[in-house]
């Protein structure tokens, strides 16, 4: 399996087959893990990092659910491959920073995925399509089992595992969804519920996670603190305001239809006929644009294209995606032509 192999593929979270995909994108559980007696990744040297790579290496790769998979050392791929993992929600824009001596492994239908000496020595990543939380922390559950007997994990008595950032101490749980909400937003009580989710211990984050604001009506909801509290809590926590927050969309979306049926039909409609007939556009208009047309779909309105397409789009046609396909850099307004060429191809067939 190489990196280029990617391409083919249907990445996890765009792939339509878990529960409430027409809301929910993806759901994904994260576990830090550090080694004993190696510093943190920031604070090791040189040496200590190389040696926590090639240690973590040859145990992740002997693991049974990552049998033939990928990996590859970061700091050797150009800044587009680095970019091209990142949109594919494979590791972190911070993973990409100063790239020498980490490493990521990836599973061939990149549902697993494993990032050596980001914060953490171990960031370790499974994402399920649509609203699958449990069997997301199953999974990584019997990662962490397994890695754990041949790694030498750092961990206290009193705090848990033991993490660089003192938020994720603990567990070293970080749970997540991923929900698309234009109705929320359309119906302005995306507010509400991001601050009612706020005093619940949750944070919402945008497409690519931290440090990043929702675009396209897409907000990444997850938990902030992982001390003091059990692994299945917090799943079963995130799952039961998931529920809610599934439950005021779907609402939403109800009252849009019954109110205002002709003018939200128009939005949508302008959407896809500027989608398949743009000859220019920018990243953000298409995920602004592509947002109206996934929930067109979903409300049955647009039947042309199917929501697996629509997700599809979301993904290659970001800029590293882009210049992958052509095999070559692409200036902004090529990448602006390009991306329009694509998507005019696409819905056509329709």
């Amino acid at each position: 399996m190489t990196l280029d192999d990617l391409l083919n593929n249907t990445g996890e979270w765009i792939r339509c087959t878990g529960p409430a995909c027409d809301i929910v994108m993806s759901s994904r559980v994260r576990l830090a893990r550090n080694l004993a007696n190696y510093p943190f990744s920031h604070w090791a040297s040189k040496k200590e990092q190389e040696t926590v790579l090639w240690t973590s290496k040859e145990s992740i790769l002997s693991l049974k659910k990552l049998k033939d998979s990928l990996f590859v050392e970061i700091g050797k791929l150009d800044s587009i491959d680095k970019q091209f993992l990142v949109e594919r929600h494979l590791m972190s824009k911070e993973h990409m920073i100063d790239a020498e001596n980490k490493g990521l492994s990836v599973g061939q239908d990149e549902v697993i995925s494993i990032m050596i000496n980001e914060e953490d020595h171990l960031r370790m990543q499974v994402m399920k399509s649509g609203f699958n939380l449990k069997e997301a922390w199953q999974i990584i559950n019997d990662i962490d089992a397994e890695l754990g007997n041949s790694l030498d994990f750092a961990y206290s008595m009193d705090f848990g595992y033991l993490t660089a950032c003192p938020t994720n101490t603990g567990t070293g749980m970080r749970a997540s969804v991923m929900l698309h909400l234009p109705s929320l937003v359309m119906t302005k009580q995306i507010g509400k519920v991001l601050q009612a989710i706020t005093k619940l211990s949750l944070t919402a984050r945008g497409l690519y996670g931290e440090g990043t604001e929702a675009s396209g009506n897409f907000f990444q909801i997850s938990n902030q603190v992982s001390l003091g509290h059990k692994e299945d809590d917090i799943i079963d926590n995130i799952d039961r305001i998931i529920k809610q927050i599934v439950d005021h969309e779907q609402s939403a979306r109800e009252t849009l239809l019954a109110q205002n049926r002709e003018a939200l039909e128009d939005r949508i409609w302008r959407a896809y006929g500027t989608l398949k007939s743009a000859h220019i556009i920018t990243s953000t208009e298409t995920i602004d644009l592509l947002s109206l047309a996934r929930l067109g779909v979903d409300l049955g309105v647009i039947k042309q294209a199917d929501r697996t397409l629509i997700n599809e789009l979301f993904v290659i046609t970001q800029p590293a995606h882009l210049q992958k396909l052509e095999k070559k850099k692409l200036s902004p307004n090529q990448r602006d032509v390009k991306r329009a060429e694509i998507i005019r191809e696409k819905l056509g067939k329709q």
